[in-house]
């Protein structure tokens, strides 16, 4: 398989929905990494080097907006893809990511789990 060795950090406060993420992502050969919230997903982002981060937007300690603008700032993380995966469905707060730097923005409840997994290899090419 290609596309082993990608790493992708998973920052998602919703324990349920982060092992079903990670199951089905390391299904596809790719090394996971999980943060329960904004702080230790920056965190991990400068440490792990991830290839990807997926990224909720409602978060503890700090939320997807903040780590998403430290990330855009921060000179080991700034260039690595960032998909938005969050609950957030107004055209606002979508826009605003993507002006952040998101590459995508996924509103939960409208994907599959077969269409973050396209989304994912779309971007890790």
């Amino acid at each position: 398989m290609p596309k082993q060795n990608k790493k992708i950090l998973l920052i998602e406060d919703d324990m349920f929905l982060s092992k079903i993420m990670e199951e089905r992502l390391q299904d596809e050969g790719w090394e996971i990494n999980l943060a329960g919230n904004g702080e230790e997903g920056l965190q991990k982002a400068k440490t792990y080097a991830p290839n990807l981060i997926l990224l909720d937007m409602i978060l503890p300690k700090m939320n997807g907006f903040e780590v998403l603008e430290e990330l855009k700032k921060g000179m080991s993380t700034k260039d690595v893809p960032v998909i938005v995966i969050s609950n957030l469905g107004q055209d606002e707060d979508m826009k605003n990511a993507k002006k952040m730097g998101a590459v995508d923005y996924l509103v939960k409840s409208n994907f599959s789990m077969k269409a973050i997994i396209e989304k994912v290899k779309k971007y890790l090419k």
